[in-house]
């Protein structure tokens, strides 16, 4: 059997992160620096399956299962090794490569070697910052923010003295420095010159959920900008999908009830020196629902943390957007707004953990923030002010899943303007557009009274301007519209294969595409085997294009099981039909390339038999 290239499969691995994998099926609690829960595989009461997130393996001390998540996804989902890796590849954003058995070359590892890199520039950055000459500064700076060595050590800051070339010491072959530049730890300009990204100043390293360097963030030690640098978006490192924290809560946050989103990288440091281990900070952009995803699968629980300013408030506007439609009965969204001035590294030097796990306490809900930052300067006394408020906000409260939640926010949207549930929800619709009332169809019926022959016009201009419409086309852009009815077809047919047993496919024999021959095929080896099933259908094509096409194609159609035959049927006659229509069209077009005066006769009784089969068919489809 066709199989995937080893480094696909390991790259897959190295994007997965065990702790999530298991977490959406068994529902895990921390208990160390390991998770646990009653094992999935057999019947126990005390909790004996363990899931190491540091080697990413899982084991039970009652039955023995164990393994890495692409053994669990098929031994918990009862899958093949192929559909395992399927879905872990879905999940991690990534497609399946060419097999290698298939004419596929076998694929290169290209990660590897920028993660290689990575890990060397953050060792080297590192050591800079234990025995460069200039660490003096860059020390005495981090002793002023209030850390210490051993939090230093744990979030592997580092120093990228000043200097162009640097990293020369470190990358000294063409292809290392090629490696460290798609990584994005060097620049190359307009003049093809490379150098340092990164110079005089302190470094952050940027880890993803399995503890692996992927970026690097960048504080300015003097007055040069931008105060700032990130890495650039690379084959590592997607910024909308990372969160600069998350590994660290991961190794030292105990008992883990709620996650503090907050605005840097100092925050979630200065936080972890004072004990509070559960914060993370995006990078560089706003929180976004792959960040929430990510958070709402360890917590219950997200507190935004931002400045009381503007800036601050629009930050957790922007939060509070992306949060709504993952707002499931038992999640809670909370807003801290710090004083003018303040930030979190500078409030929990000053004021210590206990104040700052109390803000954290009292921090305003989300119905509370939602109602106060959208009813802001609404007048909810009088009539108009009421309509206003509920104009405004019922169509957020419709952003949120079904659920009591839901129910309770559309109730105090009610008691607030004294309008009912039913009127509220309604105001999530758009206004519908006015029907637009079409003239009466004229001079496109062939043979129907009032419509003059061809022998009555004295050439095709006037036929064309005057006693005719345009042409309906074989379908709008007709290839596209070909390709989706095979693939809805041929969806249709996996979900059931007996369908395809009675399947009427001579339409299609002038269709040449890969969908109709696949759908001929399958077809086919349904009625060589009219027992098949869509997992045995399925099963002989897998490891093949076809198979990946077909997995595709059925996961695709979400139909009415009762109606499938119909719908079937309907999707061959139309392809067919608007085949045949093509063909017409094609030559009506031959026809009217030439002047209506230089047509023979027969070509012109040709011309309108032609345009009479062309809208009938189109009528009929």
């Amino acid at each position: 059997m066709a199989r995937l290239p080893q480094a696909f499969i390991d790259q897959v691995l190295d994007r997965t992160d065990i702790v999530d994998v298991v977490d959406r099926r068994v529902k895990l609690k921390k208990t160390g620096k390991n998770y646990s829960a009653c094992c999935p595989f057999h019947q126990e009461k005390t909790p004996s399956f363990s899931v190491n997130p540091d080697k990413q393996f899982y084991y039970c001390f009652g039955c023995g299962a164990g393994g890495n998540a692409l053994g669990f996804i098929m031994d918990y989902e009862r899958l093949e090794f192929r559909e395992a890796i399927e879905q872990l590849a879905h999940s991690a954003g990534m497609e399946l490569p060419p097999d290698e058995e298939s004419g596929g070359a076998p694929q290169i590892d290209t990660q590897k070697p920028l993660y290689e890199a990575m890990e060397k520039a953050t060792k080297y950055y590192e050591q800079m910052l234990r025995q460069h000459p200039a660490r003096d500064a860059v020390v005495s700076y981090l002793k002023s923010r209030g850390l210490s060595g051993e939090i230093a050590r744990d979030f592997r800051l580092g120093f990228a003295p000043e200097g162009w070339n640097t990293l020369d010491t470190v990358f000294t072959t063409d292809a290392e420095k090629q490696y460290a530049e798609n990584a994005g730890l060097l620049v190359r300009n307009d003049r093809d010159r490379v150098y340092d990204r990164f110079r005089h100043r302190v470094i952050f390293p940027i880890v993803n959920q399995r503890g692996k360097v992927i970026a690097m963030g960048g504080r300015v030690l003097g007055d040069d900008k931008p105060k700032y640098l990130n890495s650039p978006e690379t084959p590592l490192f997607s910024k909308s999908h990372e969160l600069y924290g998350l590994h660290h809560i991961r190794q030292f946050a105990k008992n883990l009830e709620r996650i503090v989103v907050v605005e840097g990288y100092m925050d979630v440091i200065a936080l972890a020196q004072f004990g509070i281990h559960y914060a993370v900070a995006t990078l560089g952009t706003s929180v976004g629902q792959p960040h929430l995803e990510a958070l709402f699968r360890r917590v219950d629980q997200v507190i935004f943390c931002f400045d009381g300013d503007s800036a601050g408030r629009k930050a957790a506007f922007r939060g509070l957007e992306a949060a709504l439609p993952m707002m499931e009965d038992g999640r809670q969204v909370r807003f801290l707004f710090l004083p003018e001035g303040e930030d979190p590294d500078t409030l929990i030097r000053e004021k210590g953990e206990a104040h700052f796990e109390h803000l954290l306490d009292t921090a305003t809900p989300l119905e509370d923030f939602l109602f106060k930052e959208l009813g802001d300067g609404i007048d909810e006394s009088t009539m108009e002010g009421k309509a206003r408020l509920s104009k405004v906000i019922a169509p957020f409260i419709s952003m949120i899943p079904e659920g009591v939640f839901r129910a309770l926010l559309y109730q105090s949207l009610a008691d607030r303007t004294a309008i009912d549930v039913e009127s509220l929800k309604r105001l999530r619709e758009p206004p519908r557009e006015p029907a637009v009332e079409m003239p009466p169809d004229t001079g496109d019926r062939m043979g129907e009274e009032g419509f003059p022959g061809y022998e009555a016009l004295d050439d095709y201009d006037s036929f064309a301007s005057t006693q005719r419409q345009p042409l309906p086309a074989a379908g709008q852009d007709s290839i596209v519209n070909e390709t989706a009815l095979l693939s809805r077809a041929l969806g249709l047919i996996t979900l059931n294969p007996a369908l395809a047993i009675s399947l009427d496919l001579n339409g299609l024999d002038s269709i040449d595409t890969e969908d109709a021959k696949l759908l001929r095929a399958v077809c086919l080896h349904v009625r060589e085997n009219p027992d098949m099933t869509t997992p045995s259908l399925l099963g002989y094509w897998m490891g093949t294009p076809e198979g990946e096409k077909l997995s595709a194609y059925a996961a695709s159609e979400v139909i009415d099981e009762k109606g499938m035959q119909a719908q079937l049927t309907a999707v061959i006659e139309k392809v067919a039909r608007d085949r045949e229509i093509g063909i017409l069209r094609k030559r009506a077009d031959e026809l009217k390339s030439v002047a209506y005066t230089e047509l023979s006769d027969k070509q012109k009784r040709e011309l309108v038999a032609l345009t009479q089969a062309i809208r009938e068919k189109s009528r009929r489809g």
